[in-house]
């Protein structure tokens, strides 16, 4: 039988894990073998609240940590919270220095600490070394599993230092002297090559390779890379010493997570926001948006209301019309956004569809109840009409309702019939929502004002 793509086959777990003639226990037992770490950490954020928790008991204690590294904050934060004293303990037994910096910002500083304490020297000082640095700095994203020499050091010595070597990759040695002050890098084919044992290594060394201020952004950082012809760059202090590498796989990561903020940028919507984040706090988080995008509404409304001593009453909901539109564009977008990465990732399926529409319904209905209110309100004061501010508190509020809905199934039918949700997904949108807030406001408006 023909093994499928790995995207695919997590679809097929989230679908399963979301059936309910299925035996979860036994369907996640089964990704445990199949999926890596990566993937079993799309799969978890792809669960209702409820059921990663539980789910989460049935993770081998071995990569619990890695798991956790893996997820998007808000998508741990759950199982972190959820962990008694004794699970905790045990949890920060596991990690290295790496893992802790991914958590540091989920910790206490009375948990970091107790995590420092099952540390050994090396990887101590690679945390606080990580830790200097911001988010943004590539100082904090640095392997620092690196080999080095001394500068007075022979062929010998490296081919020594190679055999008994540890890096996942190794495709230079890098010379410090006694300060750990980067003095070059050499690349270890030219070490496997040199005939002479008793040459120093300081001869070989290449003077092409560039090296990276740990303070550099991030971005900056891997332009750099993107245009050297090696796969590591050594990355130095402001004084010049060295704290590691910035490699391949890590610029990788730091672009998708880069282009995937950006993505949910778009839609006043953090990076890390969790396909099933709690409903109050998901519409807290994008209330602020929703709260933005209604001046910029408002503001349109206001000038189409200039001209409104020379218009009837009934064309009050012409000068309102834009509200509408633009309160149920936004919300649209949001979770358009939010269901395009799932996809992207593998998470979302007609199988957690209808779970997932709950959720956005639930966000919805608090921001349209909200905000619908505080239309209304605006509209009464404005045109001194409890008719005109009902109708577009109600228009909003169900158009808000519509754009859940149609930001939750519209990508997966478009998916269904080949169609690229990214190029086609808001266009649709936009025209679903206008369309039916222009519908529902200007239907009831005939209906109460006429």
């Amino acid at each position: 039988m023909e093994e499928l793509p790995k995207t695919e086959e997590l679809q097929d777990f989230v679908t399963e894990l979301h059936d309910k003639e299925h035996a979860n226990e036994t369907v996640f037992d089964r990704a445990l073998e199949s999926l890596d770490v990566t993937e079993l950490s799309l799969l978890l954020e792809a669960l209702p609240i409820e059921e990663r928790l539980i789910r989460w008991q049935q993770v081998p204690e071995a990569i619990r940590g890695s798991l956790l590294v893996e997820m998007r904050s808000q998508a741990r934060e759950p199982i972190l919270l959820s962990m008694d004293g004794a699970a905790t303990e045990q949890l920060l037994q596991m990690l290295d220095a790496v893992s802790l910096i991914d958590l540091a910002d989920q910790l206490s500083e009375e948990t970091i600490e107790k995590a420092l304490g099952y540390l050994d020297t090396k990887q101590k000082q690679w945390f606080e070394s990580s830790n200097q640095y911001d988010s943004n700095q590539i100082g904090r994203f640095v392997d620092h599993n690196i080999l080095t020499l001394a500068v007075n050091a022979t062929v010998k010595d490296a081919l020594r230092a190679i055999k008994r070597g540890q890096q996942k990759t190794l495709d230079h040695i890098y010379v410090v002297d006694r300060n750990n002050v980067y003095r070059g890098a050499v690349r270890v084919k030219d070490v496997l090559c040199e005939k002479s044992e008793l040459r120093m290594v300081r001869g070989l060394i290449d003077t092409a390779i560039p090296t990276i201020m740990a303070s550099s952004q991030y971005l900056d950082s891997i332009d750099e890379l993107e245009h050297a012809d090696v796969k590591n760059l050594p990355v130095i202090d402001d004084d010049g010493r060295l704290i590691g590498r910035i490699t391949h796989p890590t610029a990788l990561w730091l672009l998708r997570q880069h282009y995937e903020g950006l993505l949910m940028a778009k839609a006043g919507m953090a990076e890390s926001e969790d396909l099933f984040i709690p409903v109050m706090k998901g519409a807290r988080n994008r209330a602020v948006w929703l709260g933005i995008n209604l001046l910029t509404a408002f503001l349109a409304s206001w000038a189409i209301g200039f001209f409104e001593n020379v218009l009837s009453q009934v064309v009050a909901l012409a000068v309102l019309m834009p509200v509408v539109a633009s309160m149920g564009g936004i919300a649209g977008s949001q979770t358009l956004a939010l269901i395009m990465r799932g996809l992207a990732l593998g998470q979302v399926t007609l199988g957690n569809a209808l779970a997932l529409c709950r959720q956005e319904l639930g966000i919805s209905m608090i921001n349209g109840v909200g905000w619908a209110v505080v239309i209304g309100v605006v509209a009464f004061y404005w045109f001194s009409s409890v008719e005109i501010g009902f109708v577009i508190a109600f228009a909003v509020f169900a158009n808000i309702q519509a754009a859940a809905v149609s930001g939750v199934y519209l990508p997966l039918l478009l998916t269904k019939f080949g169609i690229d949700p990214a190029l086609s997904g808001a266009v649709l949108l936009t025209t679903i929502t206008d369309v039916f807030g222009f519908v529902t406001f200007l239907g009831l408006g005939t209906l109460l004002l006429i």
